[in-house]
């Protein structure tokens, strides 16, 4: 047999990229044919090897001594025999072959073993789950448990990123990531039956919550929960705005952890982006805001911001626990040994020092018409309050939502449609270079101008609708007023109907000098067309009969107003 033995086109733990394999008597390595780090694993941490059908044909899975596990995947099935060769007379050890089963179905008994857990249906493993790829577990429920899975960042480990070396090292190798899976565990077990028999004959024999069982067993194999010598800081019962609850604040060089009676949440310095101290608007509390990317998840929901409160006048007198050393050459300048002041300065101080990031404050040149930082708004149905940083706005606390200047295209104040508030407040929308836009609605009329002038003094284009509304009903109301005073002028004059028109006009008809009437029904000469032409011929044939119909004419006004009293 040959010294060295060569495969091509290997995957070394599920990485994007093959390489070239090489056994040898004093061990094995891995190659990529790009760009990368060499992978060597020396003989004496061989501690067992299994053949088994997986993703890109078949995989040899390494079980180091040191818990760790190295997986080869691309081997062809011809290479069985010669593999199985090479590890049982180079590294004294067996290729055992495994096969899964392939049934499908989504319930059957997890073991725990040195360095993953499975999964076993009907004695075959369906999957197998290495600790080194979990990043957290929470009891989701009555008989539920949440196992969290560790994710890289644009193909790198998280170990990488400051987390614990090794986490999420396979996970971050595929472009579609599993970030979190949940068993259903009831009944009650014992601790010896939950490791598949290999606990000690000194194992607790105490029958307890098989899931509350899972959860202790798999926090102290997956190594997720550091031991209490390794806590720098502990905080208990802080109140949190988001996610709403209680937890403790346990605080590690690396990393802290959120400790509430549901959840817990283990978080990476690496991934706090964002680090704001803000003062309530009731002088009584404060505000911790944590921006996080990746953001915390609580099964679907998503949260992005966490949002701590704080009493203003709550004191406390904490030391860490620091070698001196460390707080000399690792922390200088950035932490102390002791602390005595209030607790949300404390706090923010120790965060400053672990994460390493600026604490983000209100703008120094703005405030409210009350002298106070935080503006009292809404967003829909959600009240909170808004902060005008140096570089951004603030909302908080739900839903937390922070908006940065550069993004801002323009700003516009409006006046509350349809509300009975029209007048005492009023809505900002900001409108994003991207496209989008938030509004902040029911804010105090009173901070109008200040927003607007800080606004324009950080060079953001500003539209007050409020202004321009208010200018064109000035405006309508000042015509309205001169339409109304002209109005008043002319009814000043007693309305006398057609007398002012005759006024005005001359009746032609009418001759002032003559003396009959106009013609009435009852009239002998009703006939007439009232006209004065050919009087004295009329004058002269009538003389004798005049007197007699005058007279006639008199009695007849007489009996008329008798027949109208008869028929009325």
């Amino acid at each position: 047999m040959a010294a060295i033995e060569s495969f091509d086109n290997i995957y070394l733990d599920l990485s994007k990229e093959h390489g070239k394999c090489r056994f040898a008597e004093t061990g094995l390595g891995w190659k990529p044919v790009g760009p990368g780090d060499t992978f060597t694993l020396d003989q004496g941490n061989i501690g067992g090897a299994q053949w088994s059908r997986a993703a890109r044909g078949y995989e040899i899975k390494i079980l180091q001594r040191n818990s760790g596990i190295i997986q080869l995947d691309g081997f062809q099935q011809e290479d069985y025999e010669r593999l199985s060769k090479i590890f049982k007379n180079w590294y004294s050890t067996n290729l055992e072959n495994k096969e899964h089963s392939l049934r499908g179905w989504n319930w059957g008994k997890a073991e725990f073993g040195k360095a993953e857990l499975t999964f076993n249906v009907q004695n075959r493993p369906a999957f197998e789950i290495p600790y080194s790829e979990i990043s957290n577990t929470n009891l989701a429920g009555r008989n539920e448990i949440a196992v969290e899975f560790a994710v890289g960042e644009g193909g790198k480990a998280n170990g990488q990123n400051g987390a614990t070396p090794g986490k999420g090292k396979k996970a971050s190798a595929g472009k579609d990531q599993m970030v979190e899976m949940r068993f259903y565990i009831p009944g009650t077990t014992t601790r010896k039956e939950a490791e598949g028999g290999d606990a000690g004959s000194d194992a607790d024999e105490e029958e307890k919550n098989a899931v509350t069982l899972f959860y202790d067993t798999l926090i102290e194999k997956a190594e997720i929960g550091e031991s209490a010598g390794d806590t720098i800081a502990t905080f208990l019962d802080v109140l949190h705005l988001t996610p709403r609850g209680r937890f403790d604040i346990d605080m590690y060089d690396t990393s802290f952890r959120l400790r509430g009676k549901t959840y817990d949440y283990k978080i990476q310095y690496e991934a706090i982006k964002k680090f704001m101290v803000l003062p309530k608007p009731d002088e009584v509390h404060y505000l911790l805001c944590i921006g996080l990317d990746p953001p915390l998840r609580q099964g679907q929901t998503r949260y992005p911001f966490l949002v701590m409160q704080f009493k203003t006048d709550e004191e406390v007198t904490l030391d860490l626990n620091l070698p001196e050393e460390d707080l000399n050459e690792k922390y200088k300048g950035k932490l102390e040994p002791h602390y005595e002041q209030p607790l949300h300065s404390v706090v923010a101080q120790i965060f400053r020092g672990l994460a390493g990031k600026k604490i983000l404050s209100p703008a120094k040149n703005f405030q409210t018409h009350r002298a106070q930082s935080g503006i009292k708004c809404s967003i829909k149905a959600s009240e909170g309050f808004l902060y005008c940083l140096e570089k951004a706005f603030m909302f908080v606390p739900k839903p937390a939502t922070y908006i940065s200047y550069d993004q801002t295209q323009s700003i516009t104040f409006s006046r509350v449609g349809g509300a009975v508030s029209a007048l005492s407040t009023f809505d900002i929308t900001v409108h994003m270079k991207g496209g989008g836009s938030s509004q902040f609605s029911n804010i105090n009329r009173e901070d109008l101008k200040g927003l607007e002038d800080f606004f324009k003094f950080k060079g953001l284009r500003v539209k007050n609708e409020i202004d321009e509304d208010a200018n064109m009903l000035a405006a309508a109301m000042r015509a309205e007023d001169m339409a109304s005073s002209d109005e008043e002028v002319v009814n000043n004059k007693a309305d006398r109907g057609s007398a002012d028109e005759d006024e005005e006009s001359v009746d032609e008809d009418f001759q002032a000098d003559s003396d009959s009437d106009v013609a009435e029904e009852y009239d002998s000469n009703h006939e007439s067309d009232g006209s004065g032409s050919g009087e004295s011929d009329v004058d002269n044939e009538v003389d004798d009969d005049e007197d007699e119909e005058m007279e006639d004419a008199e009695e007849e006004e007489e009996e008329r107003p008798k027949k109208k009293k008869k028929t009325g």
